[in-house]
């Protein structure tokens, strides 16, 4: 038990070194105007108001269904296409698979600023450039990361599973889904809470598609929230912290309900090496 002190005291260590910015955060957020940036916890003066301020500046739960939806659409499409892909890397045997799978996995070398000007313009042509559109449907045709982390668990399936089920006459599409999909929900599971998370913080791509403000995600929200209240002198800040909080907490809230999952899934694929 002794020797377990130097860890469980790093662990308290780094547990408060990730949790003090979001507690500062809640904290600023409860304050007024003159004490935010004070750096106590606990505030002198508490000022909940700044909340109602910011539902009643803005359309916060506008902005919050918009997040959902997109964020929900892009994990989804992005899951489900990802795994048929890595699916068929990790069962077919073809002549090139190994550097066809290699030329997928290179996609990840290129960076997104090579593709941004080439996407909006497809967009642009298909009529989609101001829609919500863009910021999801591009996942349909999965991401190599994904692909990769996917095709990483069904080579860990037994082969002979899959064998089996040929010989009762099952298609390549039942053995996707009534096997390789269950055995590797954990996979499934990491992918769709990574791109969930990807897409709810993403800030580029609603900047360059977005218009409307009645289609606004949260993060370009906040970035319209910052361009009325972050501005020097009569700056609001403790109203910009209270929408940075309406921002983070659903995250919060869907790593706690897939934490059991999320953990599953990383500390599977590192025993798979």
């Amino acid at each position: 038990m002794a020797r377990r002190w130097p860890i469980w005291t790093g662990l308290a260590l780094a547990a408060v070194v990730f949790t003090y910015p979001f507690a500062w955060l809640v904290s600023a957020s409860l304050k007024p105007r003159p004490d935010v940036f004070d750096n106590a916890l606990i505030p002198r003066e508490w000022a909940p108001e700044n909340y109602v301020t910011i539902w009643s500046v803005a359309p916060v739960l506008t902005w919050l269904t918009n997040s959902v939806v997109v964020a929900l659409a892009a994990a989804g499409t992005v899951t489900v296409s990802s795994a048929i892909v890595a699916f068929g890397f990790a069962y077919f045997r073809f002549p090139g698979r190994n550097a066809l799978f290699a030329l997928v996995v290179g996609t990840m070398m290129l960076p997104g600023a090579v593709t941004m000007i080439p996407a909006y313009l497809i967009w642009n042509e298909l009529g989609l450039a101001a829609t919500q559109v863009p910021l999801w449907a591009q996942n349909l045709f999965g991401s190599a990361f994904y692909i990769f982390l996917i095709r990483q668990f069904f080579l860990g399936v037994p082969r002979e599973l899959f064998e089996a089920a040929r010989v009762d006459g099952a298609g390549y599409w039942r053995l996707f889904w009534r096997i390789a999909v269950p055995l590797c929900r954990p996979a499934l599971i990491v992918a769709f809470v990574f791109e969930l998370r990807a897409s709810w913080s993403d800030l580029l791509r609603p900047l360059i598609y977005l218009r409307d403000p009645a289609l606004f995600t949260m993060p370009r929200g906040m970035k319209a929230i910052l361009d009325q209240f972050g501005q020097a002198g009569e700056a609001r800040w403790e109203v910009v912290l209270a929408g940075a909080v309406l921002t983070t907490v659903p995250m919060i809230i869907a790593f706690l309900l897939c934490q059991r999952y999320f953990i599953e899934g990383v500390a599977t694929q590192g025993r798979k090496g």
